[in-house]
């Protein structure tokens, strides 16, 4: 993707059930989602990788779903200077009936999901108005991502060409993806040196 994010001072988050920004959350909390979102403590640059691959029983129960495939790359860094920790993603995306791979990317804080007993999320942000997604986690091999319209771009493509909107639709807002070896998302990295440190993991 050739677009350069700019880190946005609030998230705009998706759905009713994120009310509450990074302030308004427990930091204890915060801490046991990372552990079980990463599968550990994090290190100065920390990746989760989920993925999945809907077959074939899957959508002919879901007719109307859109993707036909997703990876999810959480990555956490280490901000000593602003005594914080930053959190992006990239998701990304292969329709079910349409050729070309599909990606975006945005920025993440914790939030609050009143709605189901104050559990910690991540709500991301896209840049520009494009959306966003909330990740949950459902346990501690598998995240669920809720989207209700994100701005995607297809890879390799120009700019002015690629840009896309995925709306999910009323049957598929919520989709689960399972967690996967780091190597699985190296597609969605986009530095260099950053994947040559993903492929030694």
């Amino acid at each position: 993707m050739k677009h350069l994010w700019i880190v946005t001072a609030a998230a705009s988050l998706v759905g009713a059930n994120a009310s509450h920004a990074q302030d308004g959350v427990d930091k204890a909390k915060a801490s046991a989602f990372d552990a079980r979102m990463f599968g550990g403590p994090l290190t100065q640059k920390t990746y989760a990788c989920f993925v999945r691959r809907y077959d074939a029983n899957h959508l002919t129960q879901h007719p109307k779903q859109k993707a036909g495939a997703m990876k999810l790359l959480v990555t956490a860094e280490d901000a000593p200077e602003d005594k914080t920790v930053n959190y992006s993603f990239r998701l990304g995306f292969k329709y079910r009936h349409r050729a070309g791979n599909f990606d975006s990317s945005g920025y993440c804080n914790h939030i609050v999901a009143e709605n189901t007993g104050g559990e910690i999320r991540l709500g991301c942000s896209i840049d520009c108005e494009g959306g966003g997604i909330e990740v949950a986690m459902k346990d501690d091999r598998s995240a669920l991502i809720r989207l209700e319209r994100i701005r995607i771009w297809e890879r390799n493509k120009a700019d002015d060409d690629a840009s896309n909107d995925l709306i999910a639709g009323a049957d598929d807002k919520i989709f689960r993806v399972d967690r996967a070896d780091l190597r699985e998302c190296a597609e969605l990295v986009t530095d260099r040196k950053e994947l040559a440190a993903l492929r030694r993991k």
